[in-house]
């Protein structure tokens, strides 16, 4: 049911059990979560997470990806699409919101922009979305420059759960 997305460098799949350790250790590092949600998330909160990814698949024919390094079959980070029913102003609720995270080790290599792409590739053409989104912490210049190159542009300046946030749009 989870589409598979081969690119140069990645491949996007299905979490798998075995996913869950390194998938842990990238959620609990303060510099991954340093712009989403301010502090490491704690193993109940990453299961939590990780079991999320399979329900958005299932109920909303879109969810997230693992994402890993072709050459060597690391696990490199999390990409994909979910409507976690935000409670933010405007309202996002219905509309694809894309989001990455990457491994410390796998950050600066432009491996979030290919991912990134690559999603939004499969959602113009599987989900037909006229419009996705993506919230960003306006400090996080690098998720900023990933999110310029893939054509979303800056539409509004809001808080969620009290942190300043940039919101973009992209439409196809």
């Amino acid at each position: 049911m989870i589409p598979l997305i081969e690119t140069d460098r990645l491949r996007m799949r299905g979490h798998r059990m075995e996913d869950f350790l390194p998938s842990a250790a990238m959620w609990s590092d303060a510099g991954v979560t340093r712009f989403i949600g301010g502090r490491p998330f704690t193993e109940e909160e990453i299961w939590a997470r990780f079991l999320r990814y399979s329900g958005l698949w299932q109920f909303l024919g879109f969810g997230y990806w693992a994402v890993e390094e072709r050459a060597t079959g690391r696990f490199v980070g999390e990409v994909g699409f979910a409507d976690f029913k935000r409670e933010v102003e405007p309202s996002i609720q219905g509309i694809p919101e894309l989001g990455w995270a990457l491994a410390p080790e796998a950050q600066g290599k432009g491996f979030a922009t290919e991912a990134a792409r690559a999603a939004l590739e499969w959602s113009d053409v599987h989900l037909k979305a006229g419009r996705t989104v993506c919230l960003i912490n306006p400090e996080n210049a690098a998720s900023v420059r990933v999110a310029e190159k893939c054509g979303f542009q800056e539409y509004c300046r809001t808080t969620y759960k009290g942190h300043a946030t940039v919101m973009y749009e992209r439409k196809p």
